[in-house]
């Protein structure tokens, strides 16, 4: 039982520390949007749930198919930009097991972000030793209004 805690303690430390941590701490990988890009072996594609015109926008909802052979437990983190403010950041494991599967799904908003465009990065990673992040493929898209 013990271990148990020990265990979702450090998993809920680990999903912490990769939402505070910056991008420019990430050690960069495949090309943007270039699935396996710079010999990554990994894939990152974005899905949209609730679009009705196929683009992703403000309030809605967007997922992502994950695909490496790097790790057994990749992370997508999103960051998205209004005029160079960063105005949404979330991050979510892609794995069997996650222990916050709901949280595999991106509302694009926040209390930062309260209408409008903006630009979006995804970063597939992975982090080794808790500590270190390695970004696998990184991901561009727009938000519109």
């Amino acid at each position: 039982m013990k271990q148990h805690r020990v265990a979702q303690v450090a998993m809920i430390l680990a999903l912490v520390l990769a939402l505070l941590a910056p991008v420019a701490f990430a050690s960069k990988g495949g090309g943007k949007g270039n699935p396996g890009g710079g010999g990554s072996g990994a894939s990152l594609t974005l899905v949209l749930l609730d679009s009705s015109d196929g683009l992703p926008h403000y309030g809605q909802q967007v997922t992502f198919d994950v695909s490496t052979t790097a790790t057994t437990k990749p992370l997508v983190r999103v960051y998205c930009y209004q005029n160079g403010v960063r105005v949404y950041w979330a991050s979510a494991g892609f794995y069997p097991g996650y222990p916050w599967p709901w949280a595999q799904n991106f509302t694009l908003s926040s209390s930062y972000w309260t209408g409008g465009a903006a630009d979006c990065t995804a970063d597939l990673y992975y982090t080794p030793n808790g500590r270190r992040f390695i970004t696998l493929e990184t991901l561009g898209f727009r938000v519109d209004a």
